[in-house]
């Protein structure tokens, strides 16, 4: 085996371009979870047939924002080079590594996510529409979220009794949690294409495909939302559907990418909202949006994010950077990897190779 110098890298994880307001706290009748803090560590060892081929590879790291925040970043490995970038359309940060010879090719990255839950104070919003640059981005479609066409119809017909942004969002997350579930034949998260969803009644899908489809919705009729890509953490209050981990805090999260979503209110900022976790529990628990379990969870997660998660970006049909073979990658919610053009499959970890875990700090 060809031997490498080992590299290592600390890099402090700066904030994303796009800013998130601040979100006032509500207080709850039921006790909320505190700051939590996971430690995390991802392990690469890249399998593929071709040993001696040039190999590149793009991690997905967490975004800074006013409820998760990134300490003690840290990487090793045996790449040619290796670097944290954010040089994408979205700013998505990226830690790129490249190997130009044969023999092993492994990495590590280790941080720790401090979190806080996330409860947005809806009383403060108004029906204004005029929004900030960055916040009017996420009006704009892409190929997989479409703004126009049957989507745009059925979003008129949702929202026809709406008179608010407000009103507009709660009326849309009411018909996807009614009408959308999960099928867990679907591979990895789904592809997330709103647009084949809505045009061919395929209201069965993962997270991303559930996400898409109400951000798409909320666009077409002038809220601004996006999707945002990232992982389960440890344990759920509510149901092992939404995360779990031992009797110790560890949890091994490989396999636990999630797809959640945002929408933007003028005076309440960026809201959170989870409805493909509403579908998920409710096929996990074997119930309907009648039981009390269900309707507490469907409640909650209009507003409210539990925050046994961290996002790592909100890009959807967007250049990588170096630029990869696949362009444009309709999200970033997995790492993805290259041998010379060949694209190893991110929804195989064991054949890719990597491994997650977490750990909770208790």
């Amino acid at each position: 085996m060809q031997r490498r110098t080992f590299m290592k890298g600390c890099v402090a994880l700066g904030a994303s371009s796009v800013i998130l307001p601040q979100v006032s706290i509500l207080e709850a009748s039921e006790p909320k979870s505190k700051t939590r803090i996971f430690f995390v560590t991802n392990s690469y060892n890249l399998k593929h047939e071709n040993k001696n081929g040039l190999t590149k590879l793009w991690v997905p790291l967490p975004q800074e924002t006013s409820y998760q925040k990134v300490s003690d970043f840290k990487f090793s490995s045996n790449a040619t080079s290796a670097y944290v970038t954010d040089k994408n359309s979205y700013k998505a940060r990226t830690l790129y590594a490249e190997w130009k010879n044969g023999g092993e090719k492994v990495l590590e990255v280790t941080y720790t996510i401090t979190t806080n839950e996330r409860n947005a104070d809806l009383s403060k919003a108004t029906a204004s529409t005029k929004y900030p640059k960055d916040v009017a981005h996420y009006l704009k479609p892409t190929a997989h979220i479409p703004t126009s066409g049957k989507v745009k119809e059925l979003a008129l017909k949702i929202t026809a009794e709406a008179k608010t942004p407000l009103d507009k969002a709660k009326a849309i997350y009411a018909w996807v949690t009614e009408n959308m579930y999960r099928d867990n034949a679907v591979v990895g998260c789904g592809v997330g294409d709103a647009g084949k969803a809505i045009e061919q009644n395929i209201m069965g899908g993962k997270c991303t495909d559930i996400s898409s489809v109400f951000v798409a919705l909320l666009r077409s009729v002038g809220v601004p939302a996006r999707e945002i890509f990232g992982i389960r953490l440890g344990s759920s209050r509510y149901s092992k559907a939404c995360g779990s981990s031992d009797e110790n805090g560890l949890a091994k999260i490989t396999g636990g990418e999630h797809c959640r979503a945002e929408f933007y209110l003028d005076g309440a900022g960026w809201v959170p909202c989870d409805p493909a976790d509403v579908a998920k529990v409710i096929l996990t628990e074997k119930m309907t949006l009648n039981d009390p379990l269900i309707k507490e969870v469907r409640e909650y997660f209009f507003g409210n994010w539990e925050m046994n998660w961290m996002g790592y970006n909100t890009a959807r049909d967007f250049v990588l950077a170096p630029t990869p073979a696949q362009k444009p990658l309709n999200m970033f919610g997995y790492p993805y990897a290259e041998v010379e053009d060949d694209v190893l499959d991110y929804y195989a970890p064991a054949a890719f190779a990597y491994s997650f875990v977490s750990q909770e700090k208790l």
